[in-house]
């Protein structure tokens, strides 16, 4: 057995280690092409990705890489190309690669200071930029995360755990959860993202903890509808522990009135959560403050993965106060032992849900270190500037419907046939399209609903798209539902 160039051991490794990387850039690169998908299927791709996964004697390094060459990285998605409008999922930008090429050949865990000494102290300072950037209190504290997720997740495990200790003196982590926590609710607006529900599911509340509150015609968290909601669930004798603020949601970029929120919360001593894994980039722009009350939060997620143009998976959780995360502390003599706290040592395993974990916070970093903080702020303007400039040009346009004015860089329209058929035939028509475009690759936008309406969505997060890669896009949702309609697909 030989294990000559595959380990950074000495200088062949070495050479290994260059030649892999060059041949992955140069496969990375030739695998781009004109359009944003190759329109693959399920099928056809399973039927190339046929290739024994563990074969009993390894092909070599390049022709492996010359296999995902020609069977994945042909059939993936190009996120940087700019008819690439679908969902959250942005280009990732040179430094955030250079980053991840860099901190997963170091492969640090940052669970134990140990194993991650610089890496340690590094996502400390992130932490403390971030919470700066935020104007929370030099209390605040946080730990990065795979995204909003997780970050959301955390948010209402420490919720859960600070209501239930304070109202009940009980102890979640010791002893379970009490009878009382049947009665535990938090609130979140109609369009917050499922992940509350998901967070409520495994946290062992159950998805009906979760009470949705009404938008306004924004589609922001209708203020005297919370007030009225939280006053219901008092009368109910329900305990209300977390109430949730969203900065951009996924569909409309509506941000709530985080200050109305916040005063809400308060009144009723309930935890207010800010998922700002959207929206939270504003804070680099001259629009931030659109985020009034964010300042306020107890817990905020923000992910770098959406507008801030990392590659996945790169989020972060704060809170307000660094204490809270006292309810999840624990220690393992292996890896954190008592004595380590004592002397101050930074293990932050106790911050997290997961142990081992990757140090993605050197991605952001070196990112705002490279870029800075104007030109990074005026890439994210470039974004926003699209998507009004995008709502006008549908606003105009005679066959396209625009649903709602975009809040971010999401955008809201369905395509509309000139000959009048109805609402139904509509929405299966829009719906037949989205699928056509997928097939066809040459464009790819979302579907989603809209008060019943299926629509298209345009989710614009590359600062180097324009106008007229939008107008190719819509072009191409034209001549897509000329073909569904002549074929008979949508009944009229």
């Amino acid at each position: 057995m030989s294990a000559d160039g595959l380990f950074l051991d000495a200088d062949l490794g070495e050479k290994a280690y260059r030649s892999a990387m060059a041949h992955a850039v140069d496969a990375v690169l030739d695998a781009r092409d004109d359009a944003p998908y190759s329109g693959a299927t399920p099928d056809a791709l399973a039927a190339d990705l046929d290739a024994p996964v563990l074969p009993e004697d390894g092909v070599g390094l390049s022709n492996a890489i010359e296999d995902v060459a020609g069977d994945v990285l042909a059939h993936s998605v190009d996120t940087s190309h700019p008819r690439t409008a679908a969902h959250l999922q942005c280009p990732p930008m040179i430094p955030g690669l250079a980053a991840e090429a860099m901190l997963s050949a170091t492969n640090q865990s940052l669970d134990s200071f140990d194993q991650a000494p610089a890496a340690t102290v590094l996502e400390g300072r992130v932490v403390d930029a971030l919470a700066d950037l935020f104007d929370l209190p030099s209390d605040a504290d946080g730990v990065f995360t795979s995204g909003a997720t997780q970050s959301n997740f955390q948010a209402l495990l420490l919720a859960r755990d600070r209501s239930l200790a304070e109202h009940v003196e009980h102890d979640v982590q010791r002893d379970g959860l009490p009878a009382a926590a049947r009665d535990l609710r938090v609130v979140v607006s109609e369009d917050a993202h499922f992940t509350t529900e998901q967070a409520a599911h495994f946290l062992g509340l159950g998805e009906d903890a979760v009470v949705a509150v009404e938008t306004d015609a924004d589609h922001r968290m209708d203020a005297d509808a919370l007030a009225a909601t939280l006053e219901r669930l008092d009368r109910e004798g329900r305990e209300v522990f977390a109430v949730v603020g969203t900065a951009g949601t996924t569909d409309f970029g509506a941000i709530d009135p985080l200050d109305a929120l916040a005063d809400a919360a308060a009144e009723h001593d309930a935890w207010f959560h800010v998922d700002a894994a959207y929206g939270g980039v504003l804070a680099l722009t001259d629009e931030s403050d659109r985020l009034a009350g964010v300042e306020r939060a107890d817990s905020l997620a923000v992910d770098f993965h959406k507008l801030f143009f990392q590659p996945i998976s790169c989020g972060a959780f704060l809170v307000r106060d660094g204490a809270a995360f006292r309810r999840m502390a624990r220690t393992a003599a292996y890896l954190n032992p008592e004595a380590h706290a004592e002397r101050g040592v930074p293990n932050l395993v106790g911050k997290s849900t997961q142990t081992t974990r990757r140090f993605d916070a050197l991605k952001p970093y070196l990112a705002f270190r490279a870029v800075g903080r104007e030109r990074l702020g005026a890439l994210v303007d470039a974004t926003l500037s699209l998507a009004d400039r995008t709502a006008a040009l549908l606003a105009d346009a005679d066959d396209f419907e625009l649903l709602a004015d975009p809040s971010l860089t999401t955008v809201l329209f369905r395509y509309r046939p000139r000959e009048r058929m109805p609402d139904a035939a509509v929405s299966d028509l829009n719906a037949a399209v989205r699928e056509a475009l997928l097939a066809d690759g040459t464009a790819l936008v979302a579907r989603t609903d809209v008060a019943g309406v299926t629509s298209l969505k345009l989710t614009l997060l590359n600062p180097t798209a324009t106008l007229d890669d939008v107008a190719e896009t819509l072009d191409a949702i034209r001549a897509v539902a000329a073909d569904v309609e002549a074929a008979g697909e949508v009944s009229p």
